[in-house]
């Protein structure tokens, strides 16, 4: 989607095009995946369509992505679908009226698979692409290179026809006229209910309600939940999921840099999602009016000016069978919808449907939630947390009709008037009330700096507990003349309403507490020793055996690995020649080249550099496990072992990197070793979930050439993204490695000392290690991912992330140290 579009081609698939399928293999997870989510299930469900669900391939996935990166791949292909529901049926038969496909050619996981599971498995990552027969070798060429599996499945035919044949025989053979007919036609009458809305009374005080609100399902932290989804991949986020110095104010938006491989941009997406399941449950056509209102107007509390603005639904009703009531409900909310488009000018591309949402005598609340999403530039997004005491909240409210909905004009004036003010300097975070009204919103928008509110006496307790469709919380500068105003920004964390003041501290255990017990966010280290902070300063540094202006870098690609461009860029940013080499293990052919050339490619560089990603899955023994094993063939131990003995280079690894080296044992012994039961290792976070959030390290022992540009002391900031870091030693061998200046940096609480508690030390790991070095320093292994890095990047978690460890590999080789 990122690709530039000089290298996209669309044209029609020509009678004698070649149609090949590449990426995973197929099995039966996902046959009858599209049927399945079509039809409402009972408790006995499970013993027949659990092969419904498909399996995800990450490191497959990768592969495709690296291979359509590339110019000279994409301007091969005529056309192509990804699979999805129906399998190859659909993903191939989509590409052209006439087809010829061949399922005996369609790779499989395994054995015993027949044709209707062939012709209709959803199994994941696969690409089905159209190229002409003269292109045939060099596409298959350029897949292999990937480590790609890629074979001819289907050819285009001139007779409008689509044949599947297996074992040699036809088993589907039908005319595309047929199938672009839709089948039988169905009719149904639909009886919506009337679209009203009873409006809500407030009752109980303010406390009471508050103590409510932020304790609601809708409402209350999903936190740990996020944290265990990769936050920062590709070196692009332009927000964390939670902001502020504590990153505890939800972003309402994302906001993502596009994806460039080498080159720097300001250009980024911006999306945010809207749906409130009670009002849609009341009305489903102010359900998803309101919905789309809400996703647009998170897009301009971000920052986003409301420009080439387009929606995406994602649909779930109850099972409607024959009953024109429950037919009513998405005729209902798609006119809802359909009527929130018409007003603000934007449509709706594309989308997802289910109508399944029924188990046994349980139904889904009507579901239709909007998917907002633009374009602007990264410095023009506005994260919501507040960032002042002393800074005015006012509220931009639109006009309503007589539904209880925006007037358009109203609305579209709030958007404008409140883009003015962001960039005019006025205004300085923004939020779009959602159910929880005016005090959601400041409860939020204070806690991920440690602020607070008091509200304006004038205020009713129901003013400030009401949803207001479309409307802003908005933090100015004082004296700005906007809207209306509801309270003041205050530097005690304390929400105050006329004579009651509640303090945050004790919100916030109901907020985060709420969904502790399943998707925890705390959890109580392992004290095997006493942290301390640790400070070790270097007298001198190594020097390599051949000074080098442009060092060159090998970046080894494993299958899983997923740092590989943003490590490149980050090199090549600080004046290095980086490499990326696709380690190839689909045959033994394919290893022994890929040791060949690995072996030769370090003989070729000063650095070797292990990227991270999960490649055999994220566990010590399986994570660091064939880049292990990989490096330790004879011909590979030789070229690193002359690296740095012989040629005094450097190599480091971060978060699956930083595995493997550890298990080569060049962390923390400079060489590469069998495993011994005393030896350091990484294991499992204490909280027994993957991690990803930002986090502080402090610099506690310069001595590496790679943190040569720092002081002990000092602190950075650096995304982490892991689900076992945690590192484990023996005291005895911890005692070894500070005596020789070996930890080399450790996990900071916001006063900059080593700590053990969770929010700041993500895993654990014994004396808050975050990373180690070899005795002479030269090897580098560390979980942060300090690669990534750039301009405009994580603007609600504000601090250093630079800890040039890339500019001082580069100063090193021209003995600048």
């Amino acid at each position: 989607g990122a690709a530039p579009r000089k290298n996209v081609i669309r044209e029609n698939s020509d009678p004698g095009d070649i149609i090949i399928l590449m990426g995973g293999r197929t099995g039966r997870d996902g046959c009858g995946g599209a049927t399945g989510s079509s039809k409402a299930h009972t408790a006995s469900s499970i013993e027949t369509c659990g092969a419904e669900v498909q399996k995800g391939n990450a490191p497959t996935e990768r592969k495709l992505q690296r291979l359509f990166r590339k110019p000279e791949v994409t301007k091969l292909i005529k056309k192509c679908n990804d699979f999805g529901a129906g399998g190859v049926s659909v993903a191939i038969g989509e590409l052209a009226a006439g087809l010829d496909i061949d399922l005996d050619a369609v790779p499989k996981k395994y054995a015993g698979l027949d044709g209707t599971e062939l012709a209709i498995s959803e199994s994941q990552e696969r690409m089905a692409v159209v190229i002409a027969p003269e292109d045939l070798q060099a596409f298959l060429k350029e897949a292999d290179a990937e480590n790609l599996e890629a074979t001819v499945t289907a050819v285009v035919t001139e007779e409008p026809r689509l044949v599947m044949s297996w074992n040699g025989k036809d088993i589907v053979n039908i005319s595309r006229e047929f199938l672009n007919s839709n089948g039988a036609e169905k009719h149904m009458t639909v009886c919506p209910a009337p679209a009203v809305v009873t409006p809500k009374t407030v009752t109980g005080t303010f406390r009471e309600n508050l103590e409510k609100t932020v304790s609601d399902l809708n409402v209350c932290s999903k936190r740990g939940l996020s944290e265990r989804f990769d936050a920062t991949i590709g070196a692009g986020s332009v927000f964390m999921p939670f902001g502020g110095k504590d990153q505890l104010t939800p972003i309402q938006a994302m906001a993502q840099k596009i994806s460039m491989e080498e080159k720097h941009t300001d250009d980024c997406s911006v999306m945010a999602w809207g749906y409130d399941p009670e009002l849609s449950s009341e009305s489903p056509y102010h359900g998803a009016y309101s919905a789309v209102v809400e996703s647009v107007s998170k897009l301009v509390a971000s920052g986003a000016s409301f420009e080439d603005v387009y929606l995406t639904f994602q649909e779930y009703f109850e099972k409607p069978g024959h009953d024109g009531k429950r037919w009513g409900k998405p005729l209902s909310a798609l006119l809802g919808a359909m009527e929130a488009q018409m007003a603000l000018g934007i449509g709706a591309v594309g989308g997802k449907d289910s109508m399944s949402g029924s188990f046994e005598n349980l139904d889904v609340p009507p579901t239709l939630i909007s998917f907002a999403v633009t374009t602007d530039k990264a410095y023009h997004m506005v994260s919501p947390e507040l960032k002042e005491a002393g800074h005015r909240l006012v509220l931009l409210s639109p006009e309503k009709d007589r539904d209880g909905l925006p007037v358009t004009e109203s609305l579209l004036g709030n958007f404008r008037l409140l883009t003015k003010l962001f960039r005019e300097g006025n205004a300085f975070a923004a939020y779009t009330l959602q159910k929880g009204g005016i005090a959601e919103a400041a409860v939020k928008m204070a806690m991920g700096n440690g602020l607070g509110v008091k509200f304006e006496d004038s205020l009713a307790v129901q003013d400030l507990f009401e949803k207001d469709c479309g409307a802003f919380l908005v933090e100015c500068a004082p004296g700005t003349e906007a809207g209306t105003p509801v309270g003041t920004v205050l530097e005690v964390p304390v929400f105050i309403l006329r004579d009651e003041a509640v303090p945050a501290d004790e919100l916030y255990p109901l907020y985060e507490g709420k969904l502790e017990p399943v998707y925890p966010v705390h959890a109580d280290a392992e004290a095997v020793m006493p942290v301390e902070d640790l400070s070790v300063k270097a007298e001198a540094y190594p020097a390599p055996a051949v000074k080098c202006v442009k060092p060159r870098v090998l970046i080894p690609a494993f299958p899983g690995t997923n740092c590989e461009y943003d490590s490149a860029r980050a090199f090549r940013d600080a004046g290095a020649e980086p490499e990326i080499v696709v380690i190839r293990n689909r045959t033994e052919e394919d290893i022994r080249w890929s040791v060949e050339q690995v072996a030769g490619k370090i003989r070729e560089s000063q650095i070797v550099f292990l990227p991270g990603g999960f490649s055999g899955g994220d566990e010590p023994d399986g994570s660091g496990k064939f880049i292990t094993s990989f490096f330790r063939n004879p011909g590979i131990t030789d070229a690193v072992r002359e690296l740095l003995d012989e040629r005094e280079g450097l190599m480091a690894g971060i978060c699956n990197g930083f595995q493997a080296l550890v298990k080569l044992g060049l962390v923390p012994y400079g060489k590469i070793v069998d495993a011994s039961p005393d030896a350091p290792t990484l294991t499992f976070n204490t909280i027994g979930r993957h991690q990803s959030k930002i986090v502080t390290t402090r610099i506690a022992s310069n001595r590496s050439p790679w943190l040569a540009l720092t002081e002990p002391g000092m602190c950075f900031k650096v995304p982490i993204s892991h689900g076992e870091g945690r590192f484990y030693a023996s005291p005895e061998v911890i005692r070894t490695l500070i005596e020789n200046g070996q930890v080399a940096t450790q996990y900071a609480d916001p006063e900059g000392h080593a700590t053990m508690e969770i929010q700041y030390n993500p895993n654990g790991s014994v004396m808050a290690v975050e990373g180690i070095t070899s005795p002479d320093g030269r090897v580098f292994g560390k979980m942060g991912h300090s690669e990534r890095i750039g301009k405009d990047l994580y603007r609600n978690v504000p601090g250093n992330y630079d800890i040039r460890m890339f500019e001082a590999a580069v100063r090193y080789y021209r003995l600048e140290l």
